[in-house]
């Protein structure tokens, strides 16, 4: 078995108040800051972007950009764990993908496939709960079953929530969920009136995680790109210029004490002091 650096010897979540006392053999060094637990952002979203810029300027291939970033993704799921993030959602593969080469469609879905296969059991050891968010139209078998195996190895885990989204588009999503709401009111199980941003929210692929608190894109690049578009309504935005493969748990540590210093109003007014 893998060893966990991220659990103690009770096997409670490794946060920052135990770093001093517990080093295990494999640790790195890197302790998150010290932040208050309601200043860390329940649910992260990530969009792992930059690994063909980062490739180009190395002269390799855009497949070796997508290799390198496989470490990026292991580290941010390790400093999530750290410093207490509960659900973290990555962009694995969107639903416009699939517009990119033959070539490299083929290479992410092997990539995708392989990295579930690779790091199953490490994040089963670490307290990871792996769970799969997108289309099974289109979607290469072997790679529905290598998320579904996750998915049921690491059901009953708790430290982390690990949303691959892969196969996803956030206007698919809300498509499919409307979609699903109007055959029932056709069916007559459910009246016009019953269709409410609560219903709608029953119906994502998303359904059981909490609203999206900090929206981090890396790259530099400052737009959603259609992730989860619902689920990002009050989110927070921290766009770094870092590009994925160079992305480490530091920078999402900075991009959390960015969201911990903002004031987070949820379209109410901003306080006015009065004379």
């Amino acid at each position: 078995m893998t060893p966990n650096p991220f659990r103690s010897s009770s096997s409670t979540p490794f946060t920052h108040k135990d770093a001093v006392p517990f080093k295990p053999v494999d640790w790195t060094g890197l302790y998150p800051p010290a932040l208050p637990a309601k200043a860390v952002p329940e649910h992260v979203a990530v969009v792992m972007d930059g690994n063909g810029r980062w490739a180009n300027a190395r002269g390799l291939s855009r497949v070796e950009g997508h290799k390198a970033g496989e470490a990026s993704l292991l580290d941010v799921v390790a400093g999530a764990i750290q410093i207490g993030v509960k659900h973290l959602s990555v962009y694995a593969f969107s639903t416009e993908n699939w517009k990119r080469s033959p070539d490299e469609v083929r290479f992410l879905m092997g990539f995708n496939r392989d990295v579930l296969h690779r790091r199953r059991d490490q994040l089963n050891d670490w307290g990871v709960r792996v769970r799969w968010a997108g289309r099974k139209p289109k979607l290469w078998a072997s790679v529905i079953n290598e998320l579904q195996f996750a998915e049921k190895l690491t059901a009953g885990n708790d430290v982390l929530t690990l949303t691959m989204c892969v196969n996803y588009g956030g206007r698919t999503e809300i498509a499919d969920a409307v979609r699903a709401l109007a055959e029932d009111v056709a069916a007559g199980r459910l009246k016009p009136s019953g269709i409410t941003e609560k219903s709608i929210q029953r119906h994502l692929y998303t359904a059981d995680l909490p609203d999206v608190d900090l929206f981090v894109r890396s790259s530099g690049e400052q737009r959603t790109s259609n992730f989860l578009l619902w689920q990002s309504a009050y989110a927070e935005m921290v766009f770094l210029d870092t590009l994925w493969p160079d992305f480490t748990r530091v920078d999402l540590w900075h991009a959390i004490e960015l969201y911990a210093a903002r004031n987070r109003r949820y379209g109410g007014a901003v306080d006015t002091p009065t004379a």
